[in-house]
């Protein structure tokens, strides 16, 4: 019953597709931050690559 009424928007909380609009925003951020870090180890290795004396 409570569900339904959120649902009907007669209470307040997040719907369901709230909810999964939310976990797919989540499981994006996550795989973004993956990717940030991927990016910065790379950088990372390739500025020291090319330093001289190497």
């Amino acid at each position: 019953m409570k569900k339904a009424d959120i649902e009907d928007g007669q209470r307040p909380g997040t719907t369901e597709v709230q909810s999964a609009e939310l976990r797919e925003a989540k499981r994006r951020i996550k795989t973004l931050e993956q990717e940030v870090e991927v990016l910065r180890c790379a950088a990372s290795y390739f500025s020291q690559v090319h330093l001289p004396g190497k």
